[in-house]
Protein backbone atom coordinates (compact mmCIF):
# COMPACT_ATOMS: atom_id res chain seq x y z
CA UNK A 1 0.00 0.00 0.00
CA UNK A 2 1.32 3.54 -0.82
CA UNK A 3 1.24 6.23 1.39
CA UNK A 4 0.31 9.89 0.58
CA UNK A 5 2.89 12.01 1.57
CA UNK A 6 1.94 14.67 4.06
CA UNK A 7 0.78 18.12 2.61
CA UNK A 8 2.94 21.38 3.11
CA UNK A 9 -0.27 22.80 4.31
CA UNK A 10 -1.62 22.50 7.78
CA UNK A 11 -4.57 20.50 8.76
CA UNK A 12 -7.99 22.67 8.37
CA UNK A 13 -6.09 24.79 5.41
CA UNK A 14 -7.13 23.94 1.51
CA UNK A 15 -4.43 24.53 -0.86
CA UNK A 16 -5.38 27.09 -3.84
CA UNK A 17 -6.37 25.36 -7.30
CA UNK A 18 -3.41 27.56 -8.72
CA UNK A 19 -1.02 25.96 -6.51
CA UNK A 20 -2.21 22.48 -7.29
CA UNK A 21 -1.81 22.92 -11.13
CA UNK A 22 2.12 24.34 -10.17
CA UNK A 23 2.43 21.25 -8.73
CA UNK A 24 1.11 19.14 -11.34
CA UNK A 25 2.70 21.15 -14.05
CA UNK A 26 6.28 20.97 -11.92
CA UNK A 27 5.55 16.95 -11.51
CA UNK A 28 4.57 16.39 -15.59
CA UNK A 29 7.99 18.66 -16.08
CA UNK A 30 9.99 16.46 -13.76
CA UNK A 31 8.56 13.59 -15.42
CA UNK A 32 9.63 14.59 -18.64
CA UNK A 33 12.86 15.39 -18.17
CA UNK A 34 13.49 12.46 -16.79
CA UNK A 35 11.83 9.98 -19.60
CA UNK A 36 14.09 12.27 -22.22
CA UNK A 37 17.12 11.37 -20.22
CA UNK A 38 15.83 7.69 -20.37
CA UNK A 39 15.69 8.06 -24.52
CA UNK A 40 19.08 9.43 -24.73
CA UNK A 41 20.58 6.81 -22.31
CA UNK A 42 18.84 4.02 -24.85
CA UNK A 43 19.90 5.88 -27.43
CA UNK A 44 23.95 5.63 -26.72
CA UNK A 45 23.47 2.55 -25.75
CA UNK A 46 21.89 0.94 -28.75
CA UNK A 47 23.96 3.22 -31.15
CA UNK A 48 27.56 1.52 -29.66
CA UNK A 49 26.00 -1.59 -29.95
CA UNK A 50 24.66 -0.93 -33.62
CA UNK A 51 28.62 0.84 -34.26
CA UNK A 52 29.78 -2.47 -33.45
CA UNK A 53 27.83 -4.34 -35.38
CA UNK A 54 28.31 -1.97 -38.60
CA UNK A 55 32.66 -2.81 -37.94
CA UNK A 56 31.71 -6.70 -38.03
CA UNK A 57 29.56 -6.17 -41.37
CA UNK A 58 32.76 -3.66 -42.62
CA UNK A 59 35.32 -6.77 -41.49
CA UNK A 60 33.11 -9.62 -43.05
CA UNK A 61 32.98 -6.93 -46.36
CA UNK A 62 36.51 -7.00 -46.64
CA UNK A 63 37.21 -10.31 -45.71
CA UNK A 64 34.12 -11.42 -48.80
CA UNK A 65 36.67 -8.62 -51.10
CA UNK A 66 39.51 -10.83 -50.48
CA UNK A 67 37.67 -13.98 -51.23
CA UNK A 68 36.25 -13.05 -54.69
CA UNK A 69 40.34 -11.94 -55.10
CA UNK A 70 41.92 -14.91 -54.30
CA UNK A 71 39.22 -16.84 -56.50
CA UNK A 72 38.97 -14.74 -59.71
CA UNK A 73 43.06 -15.41 -59.42
CA UNK A 74 42.35 -18.77 -58.91
CA UNK A 75 39.80 -18.62 -62.19
CA UNK A 76 42.35 -17.24 -64.06
CA UNK A 77 45.57 -19.86 -63.51
CA UNK A 78 42.99 -22.54 -63.67
CA UNK A 79 42.10 -21.59 -67.18
CA UNK A 80 45.55 -20.63 -68.26
CA UNK A 81 46.15 -24.35 -68.27
CA UNK A 82 43.80 -24.76 -70.78
CA UNK A 83 44.00 -21.40 -72.82
CA UNK A 84 46.42 -18.51 -73.24
CA UNK A 85 46.73 -16.54 -69.53
CA UNK A 86 45.96 -13.14 -71.35
CA UNK A 87 42.15 -15.13 -72.66
CA UNK A 88 41.70 -16.60 -69.52
CA UNK A 89 42.25 -12.82 -67.47
CA UNK A 90 39.69 -11.54 -70.05
CA UNK A 91 37.19 -13.87 -69.50
CA UNK A 92 37.22 -13.83 -65.85
CA UNK A 93 37.38 -9.66 -66.36
CA UNK A 94 34.06 -10.30 -68.73
CA UNK A 95 32.50 -12.89 -65.87
CA UNK A 96 33.22 -9.94 -63.40
CA UNK A 97 31.61 -7.16 -65.84
CA UNK A 98 28.44 -9.32 -66.40
CA UNK A 99 27.94 -9.45 -62.70
CA UNK A 100 28.60 -5.87 -61.80
CA UNK A 101 26.35 -4.95 -65.01
CA UNK A 102 22.72 -7.17 -63.23
CA UNK A 103 23.78 -5.80 -59.94
CA UNK A 104 23.61 -2.38 -61.03
CA UNK A 105 20.46 -3.07 -62.76
CA UNK A 106 18.71 -4.31 -59.55
CA UNK A 107 20.49 -1.61 -57.42
CA UNK A 108 18.70 1.37 -60.19
CA UNK A 109 15.25 -0.58 -59.97
CA UNK A 110 15.06 -0.49 -56.45
CA UNK A 111 16.15 3.07 -56.40
CA UNK A 112 13.29 3.85 -57.88
CA UNK A 113 11.53 2.70 -55.46
CA UNK A 114 12.99 5.03 -52.85
CA UNK A 115 10.82 7.85 -51.38
CA UNK A 116 13.13 10.31 -49.83
CA UNK A 117 10.20 12.23 -48.10
CA UNK A 118 9.01 10.20 -45.32
CA UNK A 119 5.69 9.75 -46.03
CA UNK A 120 4.34 8.23 -42.39
CA UNK A 121 6.31 10.92 -40.11
CA UNK A 122 4.60 13.73 -42.59
CA UNK A 123 1.66 12.34 -42.27
CA UNK A 124 1.93 11.75 -38.39
CA UNK A 125 3.07 15.32 -37.87
CA UNK A 126 0.12 17.14 -39.79
CA UNK A 127 -2.56 14.99 -37.28
CA UNK A 128 -0.40 16.24 -34.29
CA UNK A 129 -0.67 19.94 -35.61
CA UNK A 130 -4.54 19.55 -35.89
CA UNK A 131 -4.77 17.89 -32.95
CA UNK A 132 -3.10 21.04 -31.30
CA UNK A 133 -5.04 23.47 -33.25
CA UNK A 134 -8.24 21.73 -31.88
CA UNK A 135 -7.56 19.16 -28.44
CA UNK A 136 -11.17 18.96 -27.97
CA UNK A 137 -12.65 17.56 -31.22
Amino acid sequence: MTSIPPSPVGPGQDRSIGELLSEVTSDVQTLFRQEVELAKAEVRQEATKAGKAAGMYGGAGFAGYMLLLFLSLAAVLGLSNVIDGGWSSLIVAAVWAVVAAVLYQRGRTQMRDVSPKPEQTVESMKENAEWARHPTE
